[in-house]
């Protein structure tokens, strides 16, 4: 697993490099064209809603009531560390000021939805990556969930993974090499905050069926 980590960390700093020097690519204006291909109302709008938990301040808001969610029902540890996914917001941010990189101009996709900051990492994909791929680690762990809940949370957790970056790029808010370092970059995030999680089971005043013996 560190191997696979370490081989994801450099592809995402080969990656910034590429960026930083190559702002429009052959690729990017590729990938956009064919996304934007087929475009009508319906899949706008659809396009749209699947970013919208990603956007402030939905996203906080998404955290702070899944958080509060857990708290309410005794899962006090698993609490804080919904709390803690919020820190993609941060990390995005900072290499988005270093990267510094233009988001996708009129002239070369279609905008339906103008954004401020820059442009790489994508923000929207490195938070659903550490918040909703932590909720799916959660419902693998907290078995005293009911399973209805748990696969309901899995099944959506995962459908917002896989389709945020269809939608970032058909929205004209980032171009492809976006999305994937927002995807390199949140896989060493979701497993650094998972293994902080794991490494000490929540007790009896952590859960409300302590998973320590």
């Amino acid at each position: 697993m560190l191997f696979v980590l370490t081989l994801i960390t450099a592809g995402f700093i080969v990656l910034t490099l590429l960026v930083h020097l190559f702002p429009i690519s052959a690729i990017d204006l590729k990938f956009s064209e064919e996304i934007q291909e087929h475009q009508n109302p319906f899949i706008d709008k659809l396009m749209y809603l699947i970013s919208c938990p990603g956007f402030m301040p939905e996203s906080v808001i998404l955290v702070i009531v899944t958080s509060l969610l857990f708290f309410l029902f005794k899962y006090k540890k698993a609490a804080l560390f919904v709390l803690l996914t919020s820190a993609a917001g941060l990390i995005s941010t900072i290499i988005k000021m270093l990267v510094n990189r233009p988001r996708p101009s009129k002239d070369l996709v279609r905008i339906l939805h103008d954004t401020t900051q820059q442009s790489f990492p994508s923000g929207h994909m490195l938070f659903y990556v550490v918040f909703f791929g932590f909720l799916i680690l959660l419902m693998f762990q907290l078995e005293n969930v009911p399973k209805i809940v748990r696969y309901m949370v899995g099944l959506i957790s995962a459908f917002f993974i896989f389709t945020i970056p269809f939608s970032r790029i058909y929205l004209g808010a980032h171009w492809f090499t976006d999305v994937l370092g927002g995807f390199l970059l949140g896989l060493p995030s979701l497993y650094l905050l998972s293994w902080l999680y794991l490494r000490k089971r929540a007790g009896k005043e952590e859960a409300p069926v302590a998973e320590t013996k």
